[in-house]
This record gives structure tokens, sequence and C-alpha cells, in this order.
């Protein structure tokens, strides 16, 4: 078993050699530069090559519309943002400081994972391969579930660029890729169904924020509700999606708030506490 831990990329592990490290930062560091560059190139860009129907991410998402589509101005920001916060999170591999290298090697195999899943997903989605598409995902929702619930305590330059933000994504990319992956997409059978899934993003969102006190899931969740909610008020005001986008967005964002406050205030408390008693811990 021992052995079995050693060799397993994905053990839990309190601290990491230095070829461990090392490798860390370079596949980090290359597997991100590749899911940012896809996501970029792909947004801007089609795919040029075979003989399938291939359009930029944002042509597929219009014109396969759903009751899960998205407004992709909100999502490019949530993108945007997400990616920033993730190279903030590759520098600690770099840092000076063991503890922060260990924290950040301890995510780095399902990070990296991820990165991969996330190409893969791009490559797939582009090129009008949905139902590969939404194996990726479910794929990568496993491998960021199994991230989240090992590592959900490590500090939040950690959890939410490699653990909260990715996840909130992936579940909600699982309704989108899926609502554009079956048939009929407009028919008032799919937009039903649509009616009653959508509840399923406050209830994942309450999830994490009741059990887990975890604000970084709440807001993640809020913004991609707004997205959905924006593109679905600007296709079909008249339309229930809408409306429960938006509901789903003001729940999570006010009970993110509340949980938000009081865990940044004592957080704060706290290391005003220790830089009060360090001199007096230093007296010999």
């Amino acid at each position: 078993m021992n052995r079995l831990n050693h060799i397993n990329p994905f053990a839990k592990r309190d601290s990491h050699s230095a070829n461990s490290v090392i490798t860390y930062k370079v596949l980090t560091l290359v597997t991100w530069l590749l899911s940012l560059i896809t996501t970029i190139y792909y947004t801007y860009d089609a795919p040029h090559d075979g003989h399938y129907v291939r359009r930029k991410i944002w042509e597929q998402n219009y014109f396969y519309f759903s009751g899960f589509t998205l407004n992709s101005v909100i999502t490019d920001i949530y993108w945007l943002v997400l990616f920033i916060l993730q190279l903030v999170y590759i520098t600690h591999l770099f840092s000076t400081k063991v503890e922060t290298v260990n924290a950040a090697c301890s995510v780095g195999s399902h990070f990296i994972f991820n990165n991969l899943l996330h190409f893969a997903f791009v490559m797939l989605f582009v090129r009008s391969h949905f139902v590969w598409a939404e194996v990726i995902l479910v794929i990568n929702f496993f491998n960021l579930t199994a991230l989240y619930f090992r590592h959900n305590t490590y500090p939040r330059f950690i959890h939410l660029p490699a653990v909260s933000g990715p996840l909130a994504w992936t579940f909600v990319a699982i309704y989108w890729n899926g609502a554009i992956m079956i048939p009929y997409q407009g028919s008032l059978v799919a937009r039903v169904f649509a009616n009653i899934f959508i509840w399923s993003i406050l209830v994942f969102g309450m999830f994490f924020i009741v059990i887990y006190k975890d604000y970084t899931m709440g807001f993640n969740l809020s913004v991609l509700a707004a997205s959905l909610g924006v593109a679905q008020f600007f296709s079909k005001i008249i339309a229930f999606q809408w409306i429960f986008a938006f509901t789903i967005m003001a729940v999570l964002f006010v009970l993110s708030f509340i949980v938000a406050v009081p865990a940044l205030t004592t957080r704060k408390d706290r290391s005003a506490a220790d830089t009060e008693r360090a001199p007096l811990l230093a007296d010999p």
C-alpha cells in the first residue's frame, strides 16, 4: 500500500522531494499555458482541420441555443480572472517557503490533469464532438470533486484558482454542453427540463456554502448563473429560465457574502493578534 501511495501522483502528501517540486513546476506551467492558449485561440478562431462542423467557442454557444446558453462577455471575464488567479497560484510553486511550496504541490496533480482535460474539451467542443466533450467534462468533474474533498482547507490563493473556480465551471459546463449535445435544444420539452435542472446550480452551491463555509464556490456559481441569466434574457424575455437564473445568482451571492464577511474579518483579527503577540513571543 505504501508503495502504491508512493507512485500514485494523486495521493495526498505533506511533503515533496526536490525532483517532485521541479516536475510540478514544469508540468503545471506547461499545461496551464496549453489550456490558456487553446482557450484564447478558439475564442477568436475556428479549427481549420478535418471535414466536420467547426466553429469558434461562442459560435457554437449561440448556434445551438438552449436553456443553458451562456453570455460570452461574462463567461470570458470569469475565465480571464480565473487564468490570472491560476498564474498567481503557479508562482507559489516557486516560493522560498517550504510550506507554501508543499501546499501548492499538493493540488498539482489534479490541477495538471484539469488543464489537460480542459484542453481536450475545447478541442472537441469547437469540432462539434459534443458527446466526447461531455465525457471529458464528467471525468474532470470527478477529478475536481476528489481534489475538493481532499484539499478544501488550503489557503484561498490555492483553493480558488485550482479547486473551486474550475469545479464551478465544470459543473455548469456539463449542463451547457449537455444541452447542446441533445437534439431539439429549443423544444418545449428541452426548455421544461432546463427549467428544472437549473436549480441544481443552487443546490450545488448551497452544499459547499453550508457544509464547508466555502464562499468562493458561491461567488463563482453566482457569476456563472448571471452569465446564464443575461443570455436567456436577451434571447427570450418572456420565459422562466432567466428569472430562475437571476434568482439563483442573488441567493448564492447573498449567502456567500454572509459567510465571507465573518470569515475574512476573523482571519484579519487573527493576523493582527499574531502580529501583536510576535514581539512578546520573541522575548527571552
